[in-house]
């Protein structure tokens, strides 16, 4: 579930790596492993990311907030998103199991959402944001929402 607000209490490193691993140990297409990833807890550049787009906003009170990018080359290039996609994924549901609350704002493909961000982490040119996801322990309680739909299952036997 999408956590938006956060106690200002650091995330440990432990935790962080323990993310970025189950982040990287997402499928891909190829094995291409697209990703690179940024860790942000310079409260100024955090602020920055913050007004990104106008869906952004809670970034700024996130202790730590990881940004996704995706190589510009690659064996199967237009599985980039894809990719990319699996391996947020991975990352949000680790800091569910570590207690953390995280919520995935997207990026890519907008392009000028794409070019603010790579001004503000000064990306190589073969780098591009797909991401912001702020992450942090969080200071508001969620229920997970049940959204199994059986209309929308279809058996084949």
């Amino acid at each position: 579930m999408s956590i938006r607000k956060y106690q200002d209490k650091e995330v440990d490193q432990e935790k962080i790596e323990k993310l970025l691993r189950a982040a990287m140990a997402a499928p891909s297409a190829h094995n291409q492993q697209p990703w690179e990833y940024y860790v942000v807890s310079d409260k100024n550049i955090i602020e920055q990311l913050s007004q990104a787009s106008p869906y952004t906003k809670c970034a700024k009170d996130a202790p730590v907030v990881f940004v996704p990018c995706y190589r510009s080359e690659g064996a199967a290039p237009e599985y980039f998103h894809i990719d990319m996609s699996a391996s947020v994924e991975n990352l949000l549901l680790e800091a569910d199991e570590l207690g953390l609350g995280a919520v995935w704002m997207g990026i890519a493909p907008g392009t000028d959402r794409m070019e603010t961000v790579r001004k503000i982490l000064n990306l190589p040119e073969n780098l591009n944001a797909f991401a912001i996801v702020p992450c942090g322990y969080p200071a508001e309680e969620r229920k997970q929402q049940d959204r199994y739909e059986e209309s929308r299952v279809h058996y084949i036997r």
